[in-house]
């Protein structure tokens, strides 16, 4: 009897002991940011509005990803309000009219040790950003940004799910997320393809 309860007491507390770890680890190791301000992508993307991922996602002259658009961008079409949102309100007093720019969180920043060409896919490859990225562009709202304390890097470049299982594609950034899409497409790789 008592080598039975052994047993039971021993797989209850390994279970209860995984439960807290995958539920209580990524609490513990992420921190969570509001961005500076919210912005609508379903808005802008919308209808009423029609623009594209690369309207303001696009490209350099020299080639180059601008990534997240400068204040520059936003005035072009918000120097005055053109909506009674206090989120508009924010940029026109805060960024716009100072001319400062928005201190974004960035949740596809990869670590400095890994490069990301955005033409050879989005380009050469055509590839969706949603293949990437997800229905960002789809949004009402930002969610807030989870930091991982140990290392600064995005959660969203590990993914949501500590094991990666039945996960979508957009959700993770990892080399292995990487070499499986390019399992995927049959490209042949090498390390100084990404990391410089």
């Amino acid at each position: 009897m008592t080598k039975h309860l052994g047993k039971f007491a021993f797989f209850a507390g390994l279970a209860a002991a995984l439960v807290v770890g995958w539920l209580g680890l990524p609490a513990a190791l992420y921190q969570r940011f509001d961005q500076p301000l919210q912005f609508s992508h379903a808005l802008h993307t919308g209808d009423d509005v029609g623009m594209a991922c690369e309207d303001c996602h696009g490209f350099d002259d020299d080639g180059r990803f601008s990534g997240i658009p400068t204040v520059e961008n936003c005035t072009a079409c918000h120097e005055d309000p053109l909506g009674e949102s206090p989120a508009e309100q924010q940029l026109i007093e805060r960024y716009i009219a100072p001319g400062v720019e928005i201190p974004w969180k960035v949740y596809s920043r990869q670590p400095d040790n890994a490069h990301f060409p955005h033409a050879t896919h989005v380009v050469l490859a055509e590839i969706a950003c949603q293949r990437c990225h997800g229905p960002h562009g789809q949004t009402d709202h930002l969610r807030p940004y989870e930091q991982n304390r140990i290392s600064s890097y995005s959660r969203d470049v590990w993914g949501p799910s500590i094991s990666g299982l039945g996960t979508e594609p957009w959700e993770g950034m990892k080399m292995s997320d990487c070499s499986n899409c390019h399992r995927e497409r049959g490209v042949v790789e090498s390390c100084l393809d990404c990391h410089k």
